[in-house]
């Protein structure tokens, strides 16, 4: 970590190979319980991988950690807005994709309102019933992945989740075969929000497993989008002002030299 301090405090610009060291070597639960938020980062294989289902030239990353996911999925011509409400994986965010937008903020804050609407989302989100409190939307259980996934649909066209196996509708990282399964609270899920969850292009998480920091987590990427000709009554566009939570009390706008490393909104 004592390398990845230097190289985080540097004021220039990192090179390719730096970058990479910091995703590499940064420890999430150095300066923060990550346990406690559920921040555990995205092994940088599994990251790669993950690539493989993203498109689009606008792409917004959810709980984007340090920039692991955005890292791997960058590409000439896309363009990425990053947000995470933790302040240090901001902080190192920055040196690790530098030409993306960070905001730092609360995800399901009104950061949303003063953005345009995305091509894709992409999240590698804590998992299960993370506590929060201003989630405004159709789902109406507490799996925090699931309410990622209803945000991001309401932002961008379509998007790309690392989730845990059991809120898949299918099993097929670390078994025989693809099989559809759906458990209870993912049919519910599906039901509230009717957001379809597909398999994407294939890939076996299992391989990473034990790739993840201080966890092993048996995980499925889901592609996830609404069917075709079908209105979402959870939309963003139909939330007023009052209906999500006005935060801007306990936040201010940030400044800086270079626009592409603009804070939109900083917890005080």
């Amino acid at each position: 970590m004592a390398e990845v301090e230097k190289l985080v405090a540097l004021e220039r610009r990192l090179s390719m190979d730096e970058r990479m060291f910091v995703l590499e070597h940064y420890q999430e639960g150095a300066h923060t319980d990550n346990a406690a938020i559920g921040a555990f980062f995205t092994p940088c294989g599994l990251a790669r991988d993950f690539s493989l289902d993203v498109s689009g030239a606008t792409v917004v990353d959810l709980c984007a950690g340090i920039g692991a996911l955005a890292f791997a999925c960058e590409s000439e011509g896309r363009h990425f807005t990053c947000v995470e409400q933790n302040a240090e994986y901001v902080r190192v965010g920055r040196k690790v994709m530098p030409d993306a937008t960070w905001i730092h903020s609360d995800v399901f804050g009104y950061w949303w309102k003063e953005v345009p609407h995305f091509d894709m989302a992409i999240a590698n989100p804590p998992f299960g019933r993370i506590r929060e409190s201003t989630y405004v939307g159709a789902y109406t259980g507490g799996e925090f992945e699931y309410k990622v996934i209803d945000l991001a649909l309401r932002i961008s066209d379509r998007g790309a989740f690392i989730v845990p196996q059991q809120s898949a509708p299918f099993r097929f990282s670390g078994a025989r075969y693809y099989e559809r399964i759906v458990s209870t609270k993912c049919a519910a899920f599906l039901r509230d929000t009717g957001i379809c969850l597909e398999v994407g292009a294939g890939v076996d998480t299992s391989i990473y497993r034990d790739a993840w920091h201080g966890v092993s987590p048996i995980c499925e990427i889901v592609l996830a989008e609404f069917p075709e000709g079908y209105e979402s009554e959870g939309d963003a566009s139909h939330l007023t002002t009052a209906e999500v939570p006005n935060r801007a009390s306990e936040m201010i706008p940030i400044t800086g030299a270079d626009p592409r490393q603009l804070d939109m909104f900083a917890t005080i």
